[in-house]
């Protein structure tokens, strides 16, 4: 099966000339703008980010590696280092050895925070710009594109905006093929070069969302915009059992065949992002205990799990299992666990990963011990049985 799932970043880092380091890794705050913008990409599976520059320092190495820190993934980082001012489409084409097939690519400084899911789901191949509303007081180097389709379609490019039809920019999101690299040239913009090229050949597909659009151009609004970043991509969140949740219980499921969705699970998990929600899964696996399945396969099905809720245009943030059970038969997997359920420690370390507020955040489960692990980490449980997850999103 082809996975939507798109794992890497490319990020152009904005020029230095004038400052020792750029606005996107100045802390201000409790983190700089470019950990929020990773933050909100890790959410739908990107695990690798690739920075593109041609001015780097020890200040400038030293600072992306410090956004570790603030993330609350593991990420792979890289940065590909241009000899000279070669745009942004030749800083790309020099990073083209570290591009995986399909890739985001954004700038350091804007985030256009939304349902990425959305895009992923129709962005399954070619290239694709996202786009957003226009302000009524957008720049006038955004490129305006001129639509009566909500969502999808071929990009055209309008100087002349009629008043009566739906306005849309540049959200500053691209999903590129590798293959991209095939009209770049050494020194190229991607702007004026590479976008009008490829809307020539009709190669450029679009995409609209809506959400909340951020950026780290000026200085002097830096300190408002992280503020504003720090109250709202700090989420409400929902916390998520498996079985009997999302999957049928047949007792101990680890393997795709035995795994069968809850009718609407897919597309309540969808709603539940496109209001804003982090989504999180909370599972105890004992069946890794008891010797049924390992834990690769348990990984292998969950990667599997998590693609299929982005095909259906959600996403889940995290997601974190206990394999222990106190009469294993197995010596490493026999004890007391405090992330097993009922005990709260699966919930504590995403509400601490993740800096979430518990009194925003939902647990949904099928067993009492799923209710008395969310009571002992604050957050409020609901009881699934005889309504489903859908229903009860639905009620």
């Amino acid at each position: 099966m082809h996975s939507v799932t798109v794992r890497q970043c490319v990020i152009l880092l904005e020029d230095t000339a004038t400052r020792a380091l750029p606005l996107s890794l100045t802390l201000r705050g409790d983190k700089p703008f470019l950990a929020w913008l990773m933050r909100e990409m890790q959410r739908f599976g990107v695990e690798e980010f690739v920075f593109l520059t041609s001015r780097i320092s020890q200040d400038i190495a030293t600072a992306i590696e410090n956004v570790r820190g603030f993330l609350p993934r593991a990420a792979k980082i890289s940065i590909s280092v241009a000899p000279y001012e070669v745009g942004t489409g030749g800083a790309l084409r020099h990073a083209q050895p570290y591009l995986q097939k399909r890739f985001f690519l954004c700038s350091a400084n804007t985030l256009f925070s939304c349902n990425l899911a959305r895009f992923l789901t129709a962005a399954r191949k070619g290239h694709w710009m996202l786009l957003r509303p226009a302000d009524p007081h957008a720049h006038p180097g955004d490129v305006q594109v001129k639509t009566r389709c909500a969502t999808g379609g071929s990009v055209s490019l309008y100087n002349d905006i009629e008043p009566t039809v739906q306005q849309l920019i540049n959200a500053g999101l691209y999903l590129f093929d590798a293959q991209i690299c095939e009209v770049l040239t050494e020194i190229c913009s991607l702007e004026a070069d590479v976008l009008p090229k490829l809307v020539e050949n009709q190669n450029l597909q679009k995409f609209s969302l809506t959400g909340d659009f951020y950026s780290a151009e000026n200085a002097s609004t830096l300190e408002k915009v992280l503020g504003e970043m720090s109250v709202r991509l700090r989420r409400p969140a929902v916390f998520l059992d498996r079985d009997g949740v999302i999957n049928r219980d047949f007792g101990w499921v680890g393997t795709r065949e035995r795994f069968e969705w809850e009718p609407g699970a897919r597309e309540a998990i969808a709603r539940f992002c496109d209001s804003g929600h982090h989504v999180f899964i909370v599972t105890n696996q004992s069946g890794i205990a008891r010797g049924f399945y390992s834990e690769n396969d348990l990984m292998t099905l969950m990667d599997w799990v998590v693609n299929s809720i982005r095909e259906y245009g959600g996403t889940i943030d995290d997601w974190r299992y206990c394999p222990m059970h106190p009469e294993s038969a197995i010596e490493q997997y026999r004890g007391h666990s405090v992330n097993r359920k009922p005990e709260p420690g699966m919930i504590l370390d995403l509400l601490q990963r993740w800096e979430l507020d518990p009194m925003c955040c939902v647990l949904f489960g099928d067993q009492p011990t799923d209710m008395q692990a969310a009571r002992a980490a604050g957050v409020q449980g609901i009881m699934i049985g005889p309504e489903s997850l859908s229903g009860l999103f639905r009620n």
